[in-house]
């Protein structure tokens, strides 16, 4: 738990969420089952890296001298030609709106529901073992340190 003196430090695990890493992928792939749901875990991983934030930067740039020269801000001569060819602009338009938006987004969301899945029983099977390991620490429950205090006071007497 993190206190105002103790806070969580993200830089130890800012590296392993936001880096492009297959076996850490298909790592996750492998605690889910089915294509579809392999798929997801996959794409939702694989967008959540600084790589794929970095080639999403660079086509939503693409179009960008085109915006400034329709805003007067440059001109037609300030900039290469091929990054004010209308078939630039369309394909960045529909990669942005169309493609990451409505395709994307809600493959994303299914791929965190998988994983969110996927943590729970992780969660559930950590709780049953401490709670197997707390049972076998008891001194009130058959089996574990009551059957070692039981069989010293037994050698005892």
């Amino acid at each position: 738990m993190s206190t105002a003196a103790n806070p969580v430090k993200t830089r130890v695990h800012m590296t392993q969420v936001v880096r492009f890493s297959p076996s850490a992928i298909r790592a996750a792939m492998g605690e889910v089952e089915g294509f579809n749901a392999k798929f997801a875990v996959l794409i939702t991983r694989g967008v959540g890296t600084m790589a794929c934030a970095y080639l999403f930067c660079l086509i939503a740039l693409c179009s960008l001298p085109a915006i400034l020269i329709e805003a007067g801000v440059l001109t037609q001569s300030d900039v290469p030609k091929f990054l004010t060819k209308p078939g630039l602009i369309l394909i960045v338009a529909w990669i942005a709106q169309t493609f990451i938006q409505l395709v994307l987004l809600s493959i994303i969301m299914v791929g965190q529901s998988v994983q969110a899945v996927a943590a729970d029983a992780r969660a559930e099977g950590t709780f049953t073992d401490a709670q197997q390991i707390l049972d076998a620490l008891s001194l009130k429950t058959e089996g574990g340190l009551k059957a070692i205090l039981d069989a010293i006071e037994t050698a005892k007497a």
